[in-house]
């Protein structure tokens, strides 16, 4: 079997590396995390980020970019990416004002994204949709908004950065979801949940919930997906001894094979 790639999203460490971003990627790296997936970048410029990063061994595979940054200034975020050689650009949520309550609100969105990806990939980059639960919710025509979306995109634009918790969260099978997009899903959120009194999502270390994870990870290899991203949204305990009992997780029961 091969070997995927282990990773962090820093969302995670949000308050972590707003109170220091350098320290916080020095113990990311001393944890054993092969690669970090941005979700901002501390106000620190390229240069010095790529520095950082190849002198601790992480890569900068990817990063989590909003809708609004892309809007903004697409090519200050191309540039940002392809400065500490990052493979992917993600488009990570939709903001409430920005999710469509129509099939042809879904659909002009899908154009934008296309043509953002198209773009990302003339320059090298690889651009990809991170899903919540609301894309499962959304119509149009006979599918769910999020089926939509990659039909009506190209796999050469509009790559696919799955979510297992919100898969299964929104009713869906995550093992099915996967082997639907193999061959087009690079980057795999590898997460864990349970549900609260209300029947929200709880987000759990991985290897306290309700996921299977090693069916997920099997999958996820036979999908062709390259990198595993741990990501909690919200910690039960310090997030860094968090993402630390969850790296150990994976040593136990994954990367113990290799």
């Amino acid at each position: 079997m091969k070997k995927l790639n282990i990773g962090l999203q820093l969302f995670t460490l949000r308050d972590e590396t707003a109170a220091d971003f350098r320290g916080t990627l020095r113990k990311v790296a001393a944890l054993g995390y092969e690669g970090v997936e941005f979700a901002g970048y501390g106000d620190i410029p390229a240069e010095e980020m790529k520095a950082l990063l190849d002198e601790l061994g992480l890569k900068g595979f990817s990063s989590h970019v909003s809708l609004h940054a892309m809007r903004e200034d697409l090519q200050k975020q191309i540039d940002y990416l392809k400065t500490i050689g990052a493979q992917y650009m993600i488009c990570p949520y939709l903001m409430p004002e920005d999710r469509p309550d129509n099939a042809e609100g879904w659909t002009k969105l899908f154009e934008e994204l296309q043509q953002y990806g198209a773009e990302a990939a003339k320059q090298g980059l690889i651009f990809g949709y991170h899903n919540h639960d609301f894309e499962f919710h959304g119509q149009v025509g006979d599918a769910n908004a999020f089926d939509a979306m990659f039909a009506q995109t190209t796999p050469e634009a509009v790559q696919v950065e799955m979510d297992v918790c919100w898969v299964q969260f929104a009713g869906q099978n995550p093992i099915e979801y996967i082997n639907k997009y193999a061959g087009r899903l690079p980057l795999l959120h590898l997460k864990d949940f349970s549900k609260d009194e209300q029947g929200q999502m709880k987000t759990l270390e991985l290897g306290q919930g309700e996921v299977d994870l090693p069916a997920v990870i099997e999958s996820a290899t036979n999908a062709g997906v390259e990198w595993l991203i741990v990501e909690q949204d919200v910690c039960q305990n310090p997030p860094l001894e968090s993402v630390e009992n969850s790296h150990n997780w994976l040593k136990q029961n994954y990367l113990n094979q290799f």
